[in-house]
């Protein structure tokens, strides 16, 4: 019998993309639910293969799968997925860390030099009240880039992309990645940190480029913000829960940090009561102009990127049923297979 494979959501209304890469080897069902406790239990049931995008997996989830054996998350954090109910139960959890990849590097480039080139400061304030002031703004939020250290958090795939395009535009790069062998910053030519206060203290802008775990939860608050250098940028296309959010907005409005760019943000999406930041951005409080932007998560989309993660998570997911599994974040232990 050939395995059952089910999708609780729909990444684009014609799923022939998917299909067609999976019904040769496994039987589809295409879903569109709020929840995966919303599934059809007798689709949970029967299923070999689930594969997430935008959904949480939690115990109580898994408990709905008893044949399950192959998970594929559909984007490259795992975070959403209760990783200790998929090793206890020796299901194969795998990823797709090799899409969006330039698309969230041109993103975290684009609100560095939209931050610290003052481009949305004079774009508020042109759309102003008339007469708007047709004259320069004198702040610390603009400078010139090549006297600037971008200090990456996290030098993956996206880490790299994003190193490269900062050295075209002349800034020093320095990374902190205890997991990245020695000799890459000599290949890239750029400078490693050996530990993460070193990093901040010459951070002139700071980008969160590392996968959400126990080691990456709040790590970046109060005393970290404070060791960066005043004036400082941050830009953020990781987790929001990287960053204390409450902790970002004291160092704005203390002067210490000059901007910040956000595509994630703790909760997403936001939801009321909001935190402070967000609260002040929506309500254009003067204190924030052009020193805040905020994008809802879509740092990793284009219409390539979006194609490329459903066939390489279909592509995924076949491998994986075949016995010759790639991506794999979390290897299957249960008695019998490999």
């Amino acid at each position: 019998m050939m395995p059952r494979v089910v999708y609780p959501e729909i990444l684009d209304s014609d799923t022939a993309l998917e299909a067609d890469i999976l019904t040769p080897h496994a039987q589809v069902s295409f879903n569109d639910v709020p929840l995966i406790a919303d599934l059809d239990p007798a689709l949970c049931r029967d299923a070999d293969g689930l594969l997430v995008f935008r959904h949480h997996v939690t115990r109580a989830d898994f408990d709905r799968f008893p044949k399950l054996s192959v998970l594929v998350r559909i984007g490259v954090g795992y975070d959403r997925i209760d990783m200790a109910t998929a090793a206890e139960r020796g299901i194969l959890v795998c990823n797709v860390p090799d899409y969006g990849t330039t698309e969230i590097a041109d993103h975290a480039m684009g609100l560095i030099l939209a931050l610290r080139r003052g481009l949305l400061l004079h774009h508020d304030l042109q759309r102003g009240a008339s007469p708007a002031p047709w004259l320069l703004v004198e702040t610390p939020l603009i400078d010139r880039l090549n006297v600037q250290t971008l200090g990456i958090i996290g030098l993956g795939r996206i880490g790299t992309a994003l190193a490269m395009r900062a050295k075209a535009f002349g800034l020093r790069v320095v990374f902190y990645d205890p997991y990245v062998p020695n000799g890459v910053d000599l290949a890239l030519g750029i400078e490693r940190a050996r530990a993460l206060p070193d990093l901040l203290r010459v951070a002139n802008v700071l980008s969160l480029n590392c996968l959400l775990s126990h080691e990456t939860r709040g790590m970046i608050g109060a005393a970290e913000l404070a060791q960066l250098p005043r004036g400082a940028v941050i830009v953020n296309t990781a987790r929001g829960v990287v960053m204390d959010i409450e902790a970002l907005e004291a160092a704005m409005r203390a002067g210490h940090v000059a901007g910040a760019g956000l595509d994630v943000i703790p909760v997403e999406p936001p939801v009321e009561p909001l935190p402070g930041l967000l609260r002040a951005y929506r309500e254009r409080e003067d204190w924030l102009t052009g020193r805040l932007i905020v994008t809802p998560h879509v740092a990793y989309y284009s219409a390539p990127a979006n194609r490329d993660i459903r066939v390489k998570a279909a592509e995924t997911m076949v491998a994986a049923l075949q016995g010759s599994p790639q991506n794999v974040v979390l290897p299957a232990r249960r008695h019998g297979r490999d």
